[in-house]
């Protein structure tokens, strides 16, 4: 008999996660005599825990293919991490009785490494407390430091995005140079690992000089102004790339406030305006700062053709692996070669996965530690090729909104 798929987005959301769940939702569609209804969270895990779960049955074959080209969460997401099965037992025990509840055998877990180690920990649960369910971690996440997988659904727009809007900032830079500004400071995000800052690298072949401070690099005021001295000089202005997490030798974030988020994180306050009124005082220069923050994974308009193709592509590979019997798994893109550009689908065991981070390998970085090389560039170009735009309609994308129907609750209620 047919079981039930639950399927669920965390973290971030990205220009494309919701082209990850057309596939998951498509190609369980075209397998009912094996998989019955798809449940999805309603935002995220949490929607699991609280048994809060949407009938995507109840959508239309065209709303659920609207999703390929809509951004952010179609079903809503969280940030929301279970903790260790010894620290809290109970909810992952709730887990598995809603999936009891509601006949759910297939699990698909749309996020990055945090969701991967919650996948794999229910996995494992599940066939302990005698209700197998096949965990399927299906990638995603802007940051693009998930293991073994070439790269991860979500990370390829971001790039375009990073890539293009400092090149047009950087031509409007360079058209008031001669009066007005003389360096434009772009923030991205980028906690611990510098894959989006490295987008901005790809300037350069665009004759833009640009500076670009990684998380991978401790922060070297001196080093810096020189750099950025250097260049300004020469071309007349100066671009820089900064990730959120620049940090100085000592681990601090030259953001950070002080406080801390959810997941106990330092909060960062910005490092843009920080590292442009130290040029202003070190240097004098004039300046301007940007923080791309929402606008660069919400950018589906700018969407990478390689990065929706790819993103749904792990969500149909996750359904026919869960159905080819494969448990505790991740779909991976593994790439054949750069030029021509060529992947295909591979799969990674999940307790290779979980909370392993995978930052810029040094090779990618210049050996000043200001730039990407040229076996970044070929990396790199490929992610952000293709263009994938939405319809649009009196100017406007026309982007779906789900109905988002709620299931009926079998189980007691649950306190998080």
């Amino acid at each position: 008999m047919a079981k039930n798929a639950f399927y669920a987005q965390s973290g971030g959301v990205t220009a494309v996660i919701n082209a990850s769940a057309c596939g998951v939702i498509e190609t369980a569609r075209k397998h009912s005599d094996q998989i019955g209804t798809v449940y999805a969270g309603r935002n995220g895990i949490i929607g699991a825990l609280t048994e809060d779960l949407i009938d995507t049955g109840k959508e239309s074959a065209e709303n659920i293919a609207a999703l390929r080209h809509t951004p952010s969460g179609g079903f809503g997401s969280c940030r929301f991490k279970l903790k260790s099965l010894e620290d809290n037992q109970r909810e992952y025990e709730r887990l598995i009785d809603v999936f009891k509840a509601h006949d759910i055998g297939y699990f698909f877990y749309n996020g990055g490494g945090d969701s991967a180690d919650t996948c794999y920990k229910v996995s494992q649960l599940s066939e302990k407390m005698g209700f197998p369910v096949q965990a399927i971690h299906i990638p995603k996440t802007v940051d693009n430091d998930l293991p073994i997988t070439d790269n991860c659904p979500g990370f390829g727009s971001v790039a375009k995005y990073i890539a293009v809007s400092a090149l047009e900032a950087s031509f409007d830079v360079r058209s008031m140079a001669k009066t007005s500004t003389k360096i434009f400071v772009l923030e991205v995000m980028g906690r611990h690992a510098g894959w989006i800052a490295a987008a901005g690298g790809l300037i350069e072949d665009h004759d833009i000089p640009v500076v670009i401070l990684f998380p991978e690099v401790e922060f070297d005021k001196d080093r810096f102004m020189a750099e950025v001295d250097a260049k300004t000089k020469q071309y007349g202005f100066c671009t820089i790339i900064v990730s959120e997490g620049v940090h100085w030798p000592d681990g601090r974030f030259l953001a950070e406030q002080g406080t801390r988020d959810s997941f106990g994180h330092a909060q960062l306050g910005g490092a843009a305006p920080v590292v442009a009124n130290m040029i202003k005082e070190a240097l004098g220069y004039k300046f301007h700062w940007a923080v791309a923050d929402y606008l660069q994974r919400a950018a589906r308009h700018l969407a990478s053709k390689s990065d929706v193709e790819q993103a749904y592509a792990l969500g149909r590979a996750g359904v026919e692996m869960a159905l080819q019997g494969h448990n505790s798994i991740m779909p991976t893109v593994d790439r054949l070669s750069s030029s021509p550009y060529k992947w295909e689908i591979g799969k990674a065991p999940l307790s290779e996965v979980a909370n392993v981070e995978k930052m810029m390998p040094a090779e990618y970085i210049s050996d000043d530690g200001f730039g990407i090389t040229e076996a970044c560039k070929e990396y790199l170009y490929p992610l952000i090729e293709g263009e994938d735009y939405p319809p649009y309609e009196n100017g406007m994308p026309v982007y779906v909104t789900l109905k988002n129907e709620s299931v009926a609750k079998k189980l007691p209620d649950f306190e998080l």
